[in-house]
C-alpha cells in the first residue's frame, strides 16, 4: 500500500499577515500535530493553501452568529487540504514533523504518508533520526469527536504495529514539552464541525 501516516494536533492561534489561523494538530494528521528553521520539503500551492484559511474564517465567524436552519457545508480538495498542511509546516519551521500528505477516499477512508525528522534525539533502539510512515484508515465520527482508526501502519515498507507510532508521539511531546496522547483517541472536533464525510478526493466539513 502506498498511504500515508498521521501525527497528534492540538489547536492553537496563529496570527500570520493578519490572518488569523486557528489549528489543532493532534497527532496524525488530521490528526494531531504537530523548531530547528528548515522549510517544508514538499510543494505546495499557497492559493489552495490559503483557501482552507478562508474556510477556517467562515466557520469561526459562524460560531459568533445565531443559527437555527439545517446543516451547513464546506468541501475541501484534498489538494487544497494537503496544501495547508505543508503551509503550516513552512510557515512554523516545524523541527519534527516534515510532511503530511492524505489520500481521500469514498466513506470516510484515508491513506497518508507522514515524514518524522528526529535528527539529534536520544531515541529507543526501534526509532530512526528519519522516519516515512505510511498508513491506511478511516475516520470514525462520533459526538463531534473524531479518532483516526488506522487498519495499516507502515514504517518505510515494513508493517508495523500502532505503538511505534505512539512511541513517537511520545518523544515528540517530550521535545514539545506538550502532554503525549495516542494516534487512537478520540479529538474534539474544531471550528464547531459537526461530521466529516469524504467523498474521492474530497472531504465534505458540516457544520
Amino acid at each position: 500500500m502506498n498511504g500515508f501516516k498521521a501525527v497528534k494536533f492540538e489547536w492553537k492561534i496563529i496570527n500570520y499577515n493578519k490572518i488569523i489561523i486557528r489549528r489543532e494538530f493532534t497527532h496524525v494528521l488530521l490528526i494531531l500535530l504537530i523548531t530547528t528553521p528548515l522549510f517544508s520539503q514538499v510543494e505546495y500551492s499557497i492559493e489552495d493553501a490559503l483557501k482552507v484559511v478562508g474556510y477556517i474564517e467562515r466557520l469561526q465567524e459562524a460560531q459568533l452568529m445565531e443559527y437555527s436552519g439545517p446543516q451547513r457545508e464546506i468541501e475541501v480538495t484534498e489538494s487544497e487540504l494537503n496544501s495547508y498542511f505543508a503551509y503550516l509546516i513552512d510557515i512554523d519551521k516545524e523541527e519534527i514533523m516534515k510532511e503530511l500528505r492524505l489520500k481521500i477516499f469514498e466513506d470516510n477512508k484515508i491513506e497518508g504518508k507522514i515524514f518524522i525528522d528526529l535528527q539529534g534525539q536520544k531515541l529507543p533502539e526501534i526509532l530512526r533520526p528519519y522516519m516515512n510512515f505510511y498508513f491506511g484508515a478511516k475516520l470514525d465520527i462520533k459526538e463531534k469527536k473524531v479518532r483516526i482508526n488506522i487498519d495499516k501502519l507502515f514504517l518505510e515498507g515494513q508493517q508495523i504495529n500502532k505503538v511505534i507510532l505512539d512511541m513517537v508521539i511520545y518523544v515528540a511531546s517530550k521535545i514539545n514539552d506538550t502532554e503525549s496522547s495516542s494516534i487512537s483517541d478520540w479529538y474534539a472536533l474544531p471550528f464547531g464541525i459537526k461530521d466529516i464525510r469524504t467523498r474521492k478526493g474530497r472531504a465534505v466539513f458540516f457544520y
